[in-house]
């Protein structure tokens, strides 16, 4: 288990750091009526604070606007929280801020973006910061209980790979707009580490330089030479059906399918296999793999279903449909290797659900 907790002043010790706090974020929920923000401002001048910032996040029934403060030398907290329940409004929590790293959210939003992408194994100090979160644990996804929310203190953000962060926050509930700028950071490094547009270079111990990337029109020679390399047997279980060469009008279809995508294994010039995903309606999609028999059996099938399995997983489908022949198990034994769970279906036909981990 991975864990990140809050150090104020970066190794000092938090009496010397809570006595040199030169700002406060403060946040105040308020009725979203005119003249209630202005009110508040009178009253933070009136005890000499200096409003260094200002975010208005929206909440049910109302505002909440979070204020970055230089507070006046010696100002109690309990003085301040007493002005802002005199002017009919709650205060939701105090804690000490940083004036150097003092940015409108949509900046340090994109600020932590950036460094989250260009440093993954940062991510969790990346979410604390963007939070302001006092605990951020990386736990199993199986232990991460969502649905405790803690009354708004705590939050589940997936991270693939089975895994989860858990974020707490002490001083001040999390609200919809935090939360989903969080989910939004961390669904932009997820795409960055999958790169699911991009190719993707296999490690292979005999050092063959097999690429796996998206299939285009341009591969239709190289994909009717790899259907012609391929034996009566490895085409009639990929189509079911008698085939020795691929119709013209197929190619297309094959390489770009409708609202779906092809990935193929390339080694030079040569395609050695080649995967579809085609979505369904119901969040589901239909895939297929074809792998040259000489290539059969070296993990080419295998990663071609793992990287489908990334594609769908950015595309929100929760689980993919395979079609067999009965007696077949190749596609059980590829989809066990690739990590995912084949359910075998009753028919004659027989259809193998992969749900995605």
């Amino acid at each position: 288990m991975e864990t990140f907790r809050v150090r104020p002043g970066h190794g000092q010790p938090v009496e010397a750091e809570q006595a040199a706090a030169s700002a406060w974020r403060v946040r105040v929920r308020m009725d979203d009526r005119p003249g209630t923000l202005a009110r508040i401002a009178i009253r933070l001048a009136d005890l000499e604070c200096n409003i260094l910032g200002l975010a208005v996040l929206p909440v049910p029934g109302g505002v909440l606007d979070e204020i970055v403060l230089r507070p006046a030398t010696g100002l109690p907290k309990e003085l301040l929280l007493d002005a802002i329940r005199d002017e009919g409004c709650e205060c939701s929590g105090i804690v000490e801020a940083d004036v150097h790293e003092l940015r409108d959210p949509s900046t340090a939003a994109l600020a932590a973006a950036r460094e989250a992408v260009d440093a993954p194994e940062r991510l969790i100090d990346v979410l604390r910061q963007v939070l302001a979160a006092d605990l951020v644990t990386r736990v199993p996804s199986a232990e991460a209980n969502p649905g405790r929310t803690e009354g708004g203190h705590r939050a589940v953000f997936p991270v693939g790979a089975g895994k989860s962060l858990v974020v707490r926050r002490r001083w001040a509930p999390f609200v919809d707009l935090e939360l989903t700028r969080a989910a939004a950071l961390v669904d932009l490094l997820t795409a960055a580490r999958n790169n699911v547009a991009g190719a993707v270079v296999l490690d292979r111990p005999d050092g063959a330089a097999v690429i796996l990337r998206r299939g285009t029109p341009r591969d239709t020679d190289a994909v009717v030479a790899l259907h012609q390399r391929c034996s009566s047997r490895t085409l009639f279980s990929r189509y079911h059906t008698g085939v020795r060469t691929v119709p013209r009008r197929w190619l297309h279809k094959l390489l770009t399918p409708p609202r779906g995508v092809s990935v193929l294994a390339v080694c030079g010039r040569d395609v050695l296999g080649l995967g579809q995903l085609i979505p369904q309606p119901d969040r589901t999609a239909e895939i297929s793999l074809l792998v040259e028999d000489s290539w059969q059996r070296q993990g080419i099938g295998t990663a071609l279903l793992s990287r489908l399995a990334v594609v769908a997983e950015s595309m929100a489908i929760t689980e993919l449909t395979a079609i067999r022949l009965p007696g077949d198990d190749a596609m059980i034994r590829t989809a066990t290797r690739a990590g995912l769970r084949p359910i075998p279906m009753p028919g004659d036909l027989v259809t193998v659900r992969l749900p995605l981990p």
